[in-house]
């Protein structure tokens, strides 16, 4: 199954980030992401064994995760598949998060941690065009004090993210 640890945003949040896509799809094409499916990913890992997805969601769900809040004040974009993100700096809480994860993953044998950390909400994919004039500004605060573990999901409709386990708050 193929897995990612995320933030998964509130749900007032997540509307507010649908907003941001519906916006950006409309002045630069593409596909636009679904609302259910906006997160940011802390750490992507790929195709994972069944033995290996039970200890995560076990590891998953046994986690405290230090509150924190993340600032979004940007557009951006990843020019080579067309992506359409908002995102901003990481708050030294966000960055400790992410490097704990990786720590964990690499001693679990589940692959290396990024040469760096973009921390990002894709908006949109294969987009056409990325023309930052005419976009609203970005300035969200993005309150966690969870992560989750999530499985992407392919079908004919596309992909779904089913979350698998949820840290304690």
């Amino acid at each position: 199954m193929r897995l990612f640890i995320a933030l998964t945003p509130p749900s007032e949040l997540r509307s507010r980030l649908g907003e941001l896509a519906d916006a950006a799809h409309a002045r630069c094409g593409g596909r636009r992401m679904p609302d259910g499916n906006l997160h940011l990913t802390l750490a992507f890992l790929g195709e994972v064994g069944d033995a290996q997805a039970s200890e995560l969601i076990d590891w998953v769900s046994g986690q405290t995760v230090e509150p924190g809040e993340w600032r979004l004040d940007r557009w951006g974009c990843f020019r080579r598949p067309g992506i359409v993100w908002v995102g901003g700096a990481p708050d030294p809480i966000l960055s400790r998060l992410q490097q704990g994860v990786w720590g964990t993953l690499e001693a679990l044998g589940l692959g290396a941690r990024p040469a760096r950390f973009v921390p990002h909400v894709t908006l949109l994919r294969r987009a056409v065009t990325f023309e930052r004039q005419g976009l609203p500004d970005v300035a969200l605060a993005w309150s966690y004090n969870k992560i989750a573990l999530i499985q992407s999901i392919t079908d004919d409709r596309g992909a779904r993210y089913q979350a698998l386990a949820e840290s304690q708050s």
